[in-house]
């Protein structure tokens, strides 16, 4: 069995590199002629293509940039920017001023976009 094998192989292969060395190359025939100079021109190049393909990968990569969870221990028992500190103004006109306002988003999981300043500057990115 495995001679039969081999023998049908190696006379595969003998059959493949005689029909191979019997055709001539394509540039021996050409050998004496002058070359003949290329028609073939450059398009001119088109932006309008290139920029809508820029702004749907700057869309789809920075979606997720701007939904990602910024904090990992958010709306866990181990967060520590679930912990808040306040300050009460001595002036009775004025509202207690807290970290929670700026942490809280973070803590409930909200990535970036969720922040108070962030968010209005992510804005102009797209996506």
């Amino acid at each position: 069995m495995f001679r039969a094998l081999t023998t049908g192989c190696a006379a595969g292969a003998l059959l493949l590199l005689g029909t191979l060395s019997s055709q001539a190359p394509a540039w021996a025939a050409d050998e004496g002629a002058p070359m003949a100079k290329p028609t073939a021109a450059l398009q001119p190049p088109e932006v309008g293509p290139a920029l809508s393909g820029l702004g749907s990968a700057v869309s789809s990569t920075s979606h997720p940039v701007k939904t990602l969870r910024v904090d990992p221990l958010a709306a866990s028992s181990a967060d520590p920017l679930s912990n808040g500190a306040a300050l009460l103004p001595d002036s009775p006109g004025m509202a207690p001023l807290s970290t929670s306002t700026v942490t809280g988003p973070l803590s409930a999981g909200g990535g970036l976009a969720s922040l108070p300043v962030i968010s209005t500057l992510s804005s102009v990115i797209p996506g």
